[in-house]
């Protein structure tokens, strides 16, 4: 990486999003955003998506991370998850799990993923993108064994897609696979080039 070219900062802890955003080989820290994930009355899941992805970034491009002469970039993400009209939160129990993929079986499930980029408390950029995936029609039996074997009670839908999940969709939908894992890789590289930080380039 050139010298001038600004410190990368994650603005969180997510060893998903950790192991996405190490694709792109440059070099990044994460820091704990102190912010609040608090969902709106009525709110489209794509301003949901965004705003949670703002705040993240601001709340760690406002504290001073990085070296003293040059202010760092701050990447801000977050994905909602929806069937319908339905949001799909982290389901934190067996029971939980089970019955989102019971009500995702047979249906079209969206991944809503933003992000955003940050420095010294201002956003300059803010992206989301979609990708949708058809669940198959699930046995009880077949969602208990999933659930059991990759237990995704830390994942927006019950599903670690990058696991064990691919096995209960029978279609997909979208440019990007990262955009489902929960970062846009391909607008956040597109984002970063377009503030000096080009992964073929810097070094």
């Amino acid at each position: 990486m050139s010298i001038l070219s600004p410190p990368l900062v994650l603005a969180s802890t997510s060893a998903y999003r950790r192991e996405i955003l190490a694709k792109l080989r440059l070099p990044f820290t994460q820091v704990s955003p102190d912010y609040a994930e608090v969902a709106l009355p009525d709110e489209a899941p794509d301003v949901m998506a965004r705003r949670l992805a703002t705040g993240k970034a601001l709340a760690v491009a406002s504290i001073g991370v990085g070296a003293p002469d040059l202010a760092p970039l701050v990447i801000g993400a977050d994905q909602v998850v929806y069937v319908n009209s339905e949001r799909l939160s982290k389901p934190g129990s067996v029971e939980r799990a089970e019955a989102q993929l019971s009500r995702c079986s047979g249906q079209w499930v969206t991944y809503c993923s933003a992000l955003s980029l940050a420095t010294q408390g201002q956003t300059l950029t803010l992206d989301h993108d979609l990708y949708h995936v058809k669940f198959r029609n699930l046995t009880a039996i077949e969602i208990q064994r999933y659930v059991a074997l990759d237990q995704p009670l830390d994942c927006a839908g019950s599903i670690k897609a990058e696991s064990l999940g691919i096995a209960l969709f029978s279609s997909t939908r979208g440019e990007d696979i990262n955009t489902l894992y929960g970062l846009p890789l391909l607008r956040l590289a597109q984002r970063l080039r377009e503030h000096g930080l080009d992964p073929l380039t810097s070094n």
